[in-house]
């Protein structure tokens, strides 16, 4: 899929746990675990705003568009 997912990253620079960022963005740890291993087909923009929220950050920090064949995501 062209789309990539960089929660963990972000779960990184906050030191925050998958479970915890479930918690409080209120969405299962399993859906949040399809999310970020990028085998959702979709995310609802609440869900989104709500990462960004708990997260501290930009929608363009947990999403980027990767070219076919790009799996350095340079």
């Amino acid at each position: 899929m062209p789309i990539a997912v960089d929660i963990d990253v972000m779960l990184a620079k906050r030191k925050m746990s998958v479970g915890e960022l479930a918690e409080r963005v209120g969405i299962t740890p399993a859906n949040l675990a399809v999310l970020k291993n990028g085998r959702a087909k979709a995310v609802r923009f609440s869900t989104l705003a709500a990462l960004c929220e708990v997260l501290e950050c930009q929608p363009g920090d947990l999403l980027r568009f990767e070219a076919d064949g790009d799996a350095s995501g340079a």
